[in-house]
């Protein structure tokens, strides 16, 4: 379940070329196939005063929560994260991680579940949280395959990512046409299995997850309603 509520989010080595975002809001269902149990997400883009974007989710599902929050730069191009927040509880232990994105020292400093974290710091590098943006503008800029680094707990891991092509979404929003995008694991390694798809008319937003982890068990992200840049998210018509 949890991992279902972190993807949502609810997708990065850089740079993005023609690099232009647009502030969004966005609210999805989820449900979790074998259980009757739904719950809410929200995920917004805000850009603050100082020039710095906060990307913001959180989630709720039954007795569990999920908050999560980045903020970040965009320099020549390129997302530089600068901090990272994330809080679960709820669902079995707690969990908080807290990062530092020291750009000067090229060094990110923070704790995970208690545990003091230091890592080099290197250009491309992104966290959980901002590696879907970047995933997401990588996919408008027309790539079919997608590489990226990404601070998980005290190790980098390499997230990769392959387009399958295009398809219509039925969302409370009505028909939203999008970029239907498969996240690539090792067969032998994982047998998890996601799938995401990004509305093509509107600034390639995130409208529906699926994900099938290791267990078998399912869930599902779909798109109730949004903005970008001011604008409501309106799909065609069934």
């Amino acid at each position: 379940m949890r991992r279902a509520l972190l993807f949502v989010l609810a997708v990065l080595t850089l740079p993005v070329q023609a690099l232009e975002l647009k502030p969004f809001s966005a609210s999805y269902t989820a449900d979790w196939k074998q259980l009757p149990i739904s719950g809410t997400a929200e995920r917004s883009l805000k850009r603050q005063d100082d020039g710095r974007w906060l990307l913001n989710f959180e989630a709720s599902m039954l007795v569990a929560s999920v908050t999560e929050e980045s903020t970040f730069r965009i320099e020549n191009d390129s997302f530089l994260p600068l901090t990272y927040n994330y809080d679960r509880s709820g669902l079995g232990k707690g969990k908080q991680v807290e990062f530092d994105f020291d750009w000067t020292a090229k060094q990110i400093i923070g704790t995970d579940r208690g545990q003091q974290v230091s890592q080099p710091l290197n250009r491309g590098l992104q966290d959980k949280s901002t590696y879907q943006l970047v995933l997401q503008h990588d996919v408008a800029a027309g790539k079919k395959s997608m590489s990226y680094q990404v601070i998980d707990g005290d190790e980098i891991e390499t997230y990769d990512f392959r387009v399958l092509g295009e398809e219509t979404v039925s969302t409370k929003a009505g028909l939203v046409d999008a970029i239907k995008v498969e996240r690539v694991r090792d067969p032998t390694q994982s047998s998890r299995k996601t799938v995401l798809w990004f509305a093509k008319d509107w600034d390639f937003l995130l409208v529906r997850l699926h994900q099938v982890e290791k267990d078998g068990k399912e869930y599902q992200i779909m798109l109730k309603d949004g903005s970008v840049d001011g604008q409501p998210v309106k799909g065609r018509g069934e």
